[in-house]
């Protein structure tokens, strides 16, 4: 079977492998039944915040674990509004000088009317992401159960439901196979049978109340528990068939919607297979199923996308052949290759903080209720753990890569369109994947860029009058790159810049040829654009950027519209020195990179203003800016994720970060407050770091399955609360190892294992009193890790068998 991409399954594997060795682990399957890697409940959920994800890339699915009705609520990752189109301004070209002479003299208003008039993306917005609907189990007889649980194992990547009552005991299991393609549900009764239909709804438009946008607003849980909790089933939407496909199986075929006046280009096909011991009958109202004492659904879906510009595939055809190649296999062995698969990849890293016993004993949503204390150490290991089921399970070679909200989505009007934000979301999400031991999950964001990079290069001719390629601050699934929204958020070009630099990160991590000749060609493109559209600043201060934003905060002239904001000039440093970088490695043009190189040096340097701030703006504008509080902080990209401004480097332009900081307040959204809790532990400061997670892993911005609360639900913010977790106890910058750099006194002894560092490194840490104990570094051998333990500075050399050990007394 061919990927997305076109790409055979072993061609995908080949491709991942290129990009990182899977790890070993210990027997596929067998779970440590550790707290730390379980979700769990004592009630069904409620709201989709209260079901549980499972997911393999491609197809993802939120389990509810409903009693009386099983609610599935599915989506497909390539299922998206639109269909190919150009959104470059042909007017921008022209209007491109007078906007920059505009900015010059400081007539902000009238260049932000100018470019809202002339430089931006027609339509103004993008294609948001959709929804495959609903598949409804509603049961005959249900009645209120006895010992409820349901539970999400993430080393097993199974969500389970068992309840009893009457002498009767159900169960089911529900996981998303990569190797199959295929979600499975498996129902099973001892002492009674299973007897219910089954119907499919077609997504709704979710409308997201607008107080839930508020910043650091407490998302609502359930408050009491229906047991018996029914939903209607909808009258399919026009365009959408339901109809048997044989006798067990139900077909659901339809297309996509037309969006901002993009038509609709997609056609979808959902299929379920019933398989059992008891009557199923297939018709146009769905299955029947009667009698029955264990039951496996096998649900396949598929779209006709092949890519950005081909949308060829035939979706029936998909499904059908998948459905007819996992209902030749029994359930046990559906199980095996998933489990396997999943471990594969989950086992590959560890994390001990400590344990609050009596915390632990608590289902999931009560732990999450009382975790701005502080004092469940297990949960902080527990949420970076979950970020890692998440990822598996939303970004696999061949597959999109994780949006807004990573693949599950409720409607077809998600919040921002659950889109590639990529001015810190989608940089963001991908974080924690390569020092977490999942570099393999990075491929869909390096195809993206590959892909972006095409329209990027129409863009940056049509509207710049420049070579290379640029993206603003959002994308799609077909990959459009000009500005949106509105100049105020969208006139922002160094989303690709961004994406470059995140895959220049990645990979750092593996260090293969193969791989950073493949990015190359991207580096280059973006830095070729930059070469051509960087300016003079008027006042001598360097090369710039204009016109540009820093991102979504207003300066106090009533605009955000500006000349050469800090983390453009930050982030282009990076770019610049990445491509020198890459270019030396694999022999390219050196006088181009010498070029290169003289023009990173000419641009305009961080400054640091008169409260003693790093500055926002190349003016001294922070005090003025009418809001001080702002969820961005995009002026300290130099210190994290980049390493540019550091403690060891640049200790004043440290000690302005943390004035900038502490002005801007330590929570705000889920991502923004995740953000800060990784500055505060690149810059050393643990216990700051600590109350900061404290304050993500609560209620306010955790919901009780414990997807990240902006609010609403964007993954970002798990994710990067995961990375800061890590970067609490390891760091890999500045050619160092840094040993628990930022650990708060409430970790005072802990583990880590599994943890990967620039340059190749596999990291295993044990500490006692604060202090590490114990150090194993798996690596090339014959080569030297400068490595940094406090106040201790020492190299560790690799032996011939790899690796490098330590222990201290």
């Amino acid at each position: 079977m061919k990927t997305a991409d076109g790409l055979t399954r072993r061609e995908t594997l080949a491709t991942g492998l290129a990009l990182g060795a899977l790890p070993a682990v210990a027997a596929a399957g067998t779970s440590t039944g550790h707290k730390d890697e379980m979700l769990w409940y004592r009630q069904p959920a409620g709201a989709w915040t209260e079901a549980l994800p499972v997911g393999n890339g491609r197809l993802g699915a939120m389990v509810f674990g409903r009693v009386a009705q099983e609610r599935l609520q599915l989506n497909s990752d390539t299922l998206w509004a639109g269909s190919p189109y150009d959104p470059d301004n042909p007017a921008a070209l022209a209007a491109l000088p007078q906007v920059r002479a505009l900015l010059a003299a400081g007539r902000y208003k009238d260049a932000t009317d100018l470019a809202s008039a002339k430089l931006m993306a027609k339509p103004l917005s993008q294609m948001p992401y959709g929804a495959l609907g609903d598949l409804l189990l509603t049961f005959v007889d249900a009645r209120q159960p006895d010992d409820y649980r349901r539970a999400l194992d993430l080393t097993s990547g199974i969500a389970t439901t068992t309840y009893g009552g009457g002498g009767k005991r159900y169960a089911r299991e529900v996981f998303a196979s990569e190797p199959d393609q295929v979600i499975v549900l498996r129902l099973t009764a001892e002492g009674g049978t299973l007897d219910f239909d089954l119907a499919y709804r077609g997504p709704r438009k979710v409308a997201v109340p607008r107080e839930q946008f508020v910043e650091g607003a407490a998302p609502a849980a359930t408050a009491t528990t229906d047991w018996l909790q029914r939903e209607t089933t909808e009258p399919a939407r026009p365009g959408v068939t339901v109809a048997a496909d044989g006798t067990d199986a139900m077909l659901v075929t339809g297309r996509n919607e037309a969006s901002d006046g993009i038509a609709a280009g997609l056609t979808y096909a959902l299929r379920v297979i019933a398989q059992g011991d008891g009557r199923i009958v297939a018709s146009a109202a769905g299955i029947t199923v009667r009698s029955a004492r264990q039951v496996t659904l096998l649900i396949a879906a598929a779209t006709s996308y092949r890519g950005p510009t081909d949308q060829s595939a035939d979706p029936v055809a998909l499904v059908r052949s998948v459905g007819a190649a996992s209902a030749a296999k029994s359930y046990e062995a559906l199980r095996r290759a998933h489990v396997a698969d999943h471990a594969a990849l989950f086992g590959g890293m560890t994390i001990d903080l400590g344990r609050n016993p009596a915390a632990a004993a608590l289902p999931t949503d009560r732990r999450i209720a009382a975790g701005e204390g502080g004092t469940d150490p297990g949960l902080a290991a527990l949420y970076l753990q979950y970020a890692r089921y998440l990822m598996i399970a939303s970004s696999r070679p061949g597959t999109q890569p994780a949006n807004l909200q990573g693949i599950w989505n409720e409607g077809t009007s998600p919040p921002w369109g659950s889109k590639y934000t990529i001015n810190i979301n989608t940089e963001m999400n991908y974080w924690p994947a390569d020092p977490a031991g999942l570099g393999l999950c990075v491929e869909p964001l390096l195809r993206m860029t590959e892909e972006l990079a095409v329209t990027g290069a129409r863009t940056a001719r049509a509207m710049y009058g420049a070579g290379g390629w640029v993206a603003h601050h959002n994308t799609d699934l077909w990959r459009a790159s000009a500005p949106i929204d509105g100049p105020l958020w969208g006139l922002w070009p160094c989303g690709g810049a961004w994406l470059c630099n995140t895959l220049f990160t990645h990979w750092d991590h593996h260090r293969t040829d193969a791989l950073l000749g493949r990015l190359y060609s991207l580096l280059a493109g973006a830095t070729r654009f930059f070469l051509d559209t960087l300016i003079e600043d008027p006042k001598g201060r360097g090369l710039v950027t204009s016109p540009s934003v820093s991102p979504e905060n207003l300066h106090p002239f009533g605009s955000s519209l500006c000349v050469g904001p800090a983390m453009d000039r930050q982030i282009i440093r990076d770019l610049f020195a990445n491509t020198v970088a890459a270019g030396k490695r694999l022999g390219r043009n050196a006088a181009w990179l010498k070029t290169v190189a003289a023009a990173r040096a000419r641009i305009a340097p961080d400054r640091i203003g008169a409260q003693g701030q790093l500055q926002e703006w190349l003016e001294d504008w922070d005090e003025q800016a009418p809001d001080p509080h702002h969820r961005h902080v995009s002026h300290l990209y130099a210190v994290y994720p980049s390493g540019q401004i550091n403690v060891r480097d640049t200790p004043e332009l440290i000690e302005a970060a943390k004035v900038t900081l502490r002005r801007r307040g330590d929570l705000s959204t889920g991502w923004a407050t995740a953000w800060r809790l990784c500055l505060w532990a690149r810059m050393g400061e643990g216990d700051h770091a600590h109350e900061i997670l404290n304050g993500l892993l609560g209620p306010k911005r955790t919901y009780p399955n414990m997807f990240d609360a902006h609010p609403p639900f964007q993954i970002d913010g798990n994710f990067g609360g995961a990375a800061g977790i890590m970067e609490m106890l390891l760091q890999s910058w500045g050619d160092t190892l840094h040993l628990l750099p930022a650990l708060p006194s409430a970790w005072p002894d802990g583990a880590i294992t599994g943890f990967r560092a620039r340059g190749g490194l596999r990291v295993d840490l044990t500490w006692r009193q604060g202090r590490p104990q114990a150090l194993t570094i798996r690596g090339p051998a014959g080569s030297t890790v400068a490595v940094q333990a406090g106040k201790e500075s020492f190299t560790a050399r690799i032996g011939a068998a790899g690796q490098y050990r330590r222990r201290w007394a």
